[in-house]
């Protein structure tokens, strides 16, 4: 191995930094002698946290300023969650691997006394930043009073005592992995709540024509996530969408078969489509693609149009 060092860039959250530390160390296991360091970037995303997301607007939020440092030379890989990942990248890098995915689910923290949302009083307030849980949780719920809340995993926990809240909307997989899975009321099906795209995988983001680097990361590679991911990817990009939008997308490979989930919904919960597709995974991203048209067909164009507010899709068009 004639590489000594390798540089990972990562956002300073509490989070971002146990997936770094994470990769820091199966690095070093699978390459002995190889020193890993971590460089810690601020994002746009990390310096606005008084303003709910769908109001900041732009893609790559999480990710912009780490891709830089990277086009720069000053990092060699970067680690991303994938539900933070746009679908396209400056040119020259390329997403390498995707993870092994945690538990790809929502979850719900309740005030004490419940155990489950379906419970909760009439007008009950629920926390959360993502237009997406907005979207599915009032669909279900519409009496429910959504309020915005923004920072880390921690943050949002204490948020439920200290904004007097009825429960907070989290990723199981970040729970999990900080340690706080005891705190969880309810996992939320994802019948009941459709994950954001790639929630629960890690993305290595990494120069393409860096072949030492991106031979040294190889084996992070999931086959079975990875292609599932891909057609949710496939599912976002053909929607133009990014994570302030309410859409959602799920894959799962069983029995060499990959089901695929694509939803879009109005951020009231009012308008709501969901399409299921069967596919083979090596065909997951033409079925992404082709999922997406048919939710655009049924409507969605003009659900994704009020979100952005100006007209992103042609609603009468017939050749999708």
């Amino acid at each position: 191995m004639a590489k000594k060092t390798l540089r990972i860039g990562t956002r300073a959250s509490q989070l971002a930094l146990w997936q770094a530390n994470w990769v820091q160390s199966e690095l070093e296991k699978n390459h002995p002698g190889l020193e890993v360091t971590l460089t810690k970037i601020k994002t746009q995303g990390d310096k606005i946290l008084d303003v709910p997301l769908a109001m900041v607007g732009g893609k790559g939020l999480f990710v912009k300023e780490i891709e830089e440092a990277m086009l720069r030379g000053e990092i060699d890989i970067a680690v991303h969650s994938m539900k933070d990942v746009p679908t396209f990248f400056p040119k020259g890098l390329a997403l390498r691997c995707i993870t092994e995915r945690e538990d790809p689910r929502d979850i719900i923290i309740l005030k004490p006394g419940f155990t489950s949302f379906r419970d909760l009083p009439q007008g009950a307030r629920i926390g959360t930043s993502s237009l997406r849980r907005k979207a599915m949780l009032l669909h279900l719920r519409p009496d429910f009073q959504m309020v915005d809340i923004r920072g880390n995993v921690e943050t949002r926990i204490r948020k439920l005592t200290e904004d007097n809240l009825d429960g907070v909307v989290l990723a199981a997989a970040g729970m999990h992995r900080l340690g706080f899975a005891s705190q969880i009321s309810e996992y939320l099906p994802t019948s009941v709540s459709l994950p954001a795209i790639g929630q629960g995988a890690l993305g290595i983001e990494s120069r393409i024509a860096d072949d030492e680097i991106n031979a040294l990361i190889d084996f992070f590679n999931h086959p079975a996530t990875a292609a599932a991911v891909k057609g949710e990817r496939a599912i976002l990009r053909r929607l133009e969408g990014g994570c302030q939008v309410p859409i959602g997308a799920f894959g799962e490979i069983k029995d060499d078969s990959l089901t695929l989930t694509g939803l879009v919904a109005s951020v009231d919960g009012q308008k709501f489509l969901q399409k299921t597709a069967t596919c083979a995974p090596e065909d997951s991203e033409k079925t992404g693609i082709s999922l997406a048209d048919d939710l655009i067909i049924q409507g969605a164009g003009k659900i994704l149009n009020e979100v952005y507010q100006h007209e992103t899709f042609n609603v009468n068009r017939e050749d999708v």
